[in-house]
């Protein structure tokens, strides 16, 4: 009892160690749901992941009780690093391809994870908490790339990002069978086009 009094003593002296083993943990979890839900689909293990991640399935429990919880958390991961890229493109690429580009990474996040995402579709089914993040994020992301696109003079001012989302959404549904993805892009980029204010 009384090493492990210390032990807690120093994890609340020092707090890193332990959080940081935790954040890393989560991180390999999240990255390893995404490749295992990726490949496999909803019907995926759960093992699948820990084994991938390198960790016990206890640990992935501690961390994701759940696998709706653990779904919810690679689909905010996912929505994260389009946020994310919204950012990098925002600072040092021409407005018009900076959107461009950011549409084309959520085609090849859909063609790519198409398994992971059909069991986002069923995670997100019935959270409007995970819908209103992703909203959120995405218009957020949307508005970054748009405003400064509109405020450099080169794309039109008259539609919103919430506009923008559900045209996205709408191309993105509007899959055919297999090889899909190169008519999507080709719908996205002519989307573009005609946002440029002629």
């Amino acid at each position: 009892m009384g090493s492990d009094g210390e032990k807690t003593r120093r994890e609340k002296q020092t707090g890193r160690k332990p959080r940081a083993d935790s954040l890393r943990n989560r991180d390999l979890l999240l990255e390893a749901a995404t490749q295992v839900f990726s490949a496999g689909g909803p019907q995926a293990s759960l093992e699948a992941v820990a084994r991938r991640a390198g960790v016990g399935i206890g640990t992935l429990y501690r961390h994701f009780p759940t696998r709706e919880a653990l779904f919810d958390a690679v689909y905010r991961h996912e929505v994260d690093h389009l946020a994310e890229l919204a950012g990098q493109l925002a600072q040092d690429t021409e407005p018009v391809d900076a959107l461009r580009q950011w549409l084309h990474a959520n085609v090849r996040l859909v063609a790519t994870k198409k398994g992971m995402i059909e069991g986002l579709q069923l995670a997100a089914h019935g959270s409007s908490d995970l819908k209103a993040y992703s909203f959120g994020q995405l218009t957020r992301s949307i508005a970054l790339l748009l405003d400064r696109g509109i405020a450099a003079g080169a794309l039109r001012a008259d539609i919103t990002p919430d506009d923008l989302l559900r045209a996205l959404l709408g191309i993105l549904y509007s899959q055919g069978p297999d090889d899909w993805r190169p008519a999507v892009l080709r719908l996205v980029d002519v989307f573009v086009d005609g946002l440029r204010r002629r």
